[in-house]
């Protein structure tokens, strides 16, 4: 969740709010740096849920239950719990069982600054968790992949088999776990 209570001023910080935009469209260079804009300029809330939720629940009701966190957190923030909020959610899905007013927006990264500033904390935020997993499971090379399903990654899963932070419940790592066993 992000959230700012008004546009950019000054020269330096026009540059940077043109540079929020889908986090998939940047560098992870220049997310770092517009990351660090957004923390210093913005109300900022994270939500995170593990691995062993996410196999729990599911991914989409793991999600959900992120953004409930995010919003929590944003929330403590804030000031005047008056003001009136709208939560904009990137998809086509609301929050379920959720009080708050919502809007769904299909492309919401590349269509409102707010999300794609959310869009870029949450990958900024979910690299550097990955890149801390890849010290402590280095046959993995988290750092290289990020977790994706790409072929380092698979190889990896393929030779050592799924380590304490892989989802159980996806399928590359549950074929892994068949083909060993």
């Amino acid at each position: 969740s992000v959230l700012r209570t008004s546009p950019p001023q000054r020269g330096g910080e026009e540059r940077m709010w043109d540079l929020i935009k889908d986090s998939k469209k940047l560098s992870e260079k220049r997310r770092e740096e517009v990351f660090g804009f957004i923390m210093e300029n913005f109300y900022v809330g994270v939500g995170i849920c593990n691995h062993e939720t996410i196999d729990r629940i599911n991914i989409l009701e793991a999600t959900f239950l992120a953004m409930k966190k995010a919003i929590s957190n944003l929330k403590s923030q804030i000031k005047n719990q008056g003001d009136k909020v709208i939560i904009l959610v990137d998809g086509d899905k609301i929050i379920p069982n959720f009080s708050m007013e919502q809007k769904a927006i299909i492309s919401g990264d590349k269509l409102v600054k707010s999300i794609s500033a959310a869009s870029i904390i949450a990958k900024v935020t979910r690299d550097r968790i990955m890149n801390e997993m890849d010290k402590k499971y280095p046959a993995y090379q988290f750092a290289k992949h990020k977790g994706y399903g790409t072929k380092i990654h698979i190889d990896a899963l393929k030779k050592n088999g799924p380590c304490e932070i892989h989802r159980r419940t996806f399928a590359p790592v549950r074929n892994a776990i068949n083909d060993r066993w």
